[in-house]
């Protein structure tokens, strides 16, 4: 299930193992974690007692997945638009991972975007390293401070690359970074 965070109602659904989280005015809580919407824009955030923070642009189509069910969300899975993760590494050392159509971004602890659009996905590190890989399978790649990845369908091997800083800073725009 997908949610859109243009929904005015605030929602927290569990079932099987996942949690949805969207949000209007309302602050949504579940698990240690509250979900609010960024006053003057369509943002939201979600805030975690554990260190992770989501921040979702407007319009942008994710669920929050709890795989072991302890009320921690463990991944997002994010079909549109983009997300910016935050993830304290000291207060979560379990990691995180970001998980769309064409790709995986994993971490232990760091700041990273992702952004889904026509058919691929982009990556892009603000703070530390993510590793990205394909869904289904094939070598994955390390990300450190200001690379990117641009990741489609396929099986090619993915190249990263040094963001310019009018491609970074545009992402983070969005993210009203």
């Amino acid at each position: 299930m997908l949610v859109n965070s243009r929904t005015l109602l605030a929602l927290v659904v569990w079932a099987s193992g996942t949690c949805l989280f969207t949000s209007g005015v309302a602050l949504a809580q579940a698990g240690g974690c509250t979900m609010e919407r960024v006053a003057g824009s369509s943002r939201q955030i979600m805030h975690c007692a554990d260190g992770v923070t989501i921040t979702a642009e407007g319009g942008a189509r994710f669920n929050v997945i709890d795989r072991n069910r302890d009320g921690r969300p463990d991944a997002v899975s994010l079909r549109n638009k983009a997300v910016l993760v935050d993830v304290d590494r000291a207060r979560r050392p379990g990691g995180f991972e970001v998980i769309t159509p064409q790709a995986i971004a994993a971490v232990r602890g760091t700041r990273w975007a992702v952004d889904v659009k026509s058919g691929t996905t982009s990556v892009f590190v603000v703070r530390g390293r993510v590793a990205v890989g394909r869904p289904t399978g094939g070598a994955p790649v390390v990300l450190n401070v200001g690379e990117g990845v641009d990741v489609t369908r396929g099986s090619g091997p993915l190249t990263v690359r040094r963001w310019p800083p009018a491609r970074a800073a545009a992402l983070l725009a969005r993210l009203g970074q």
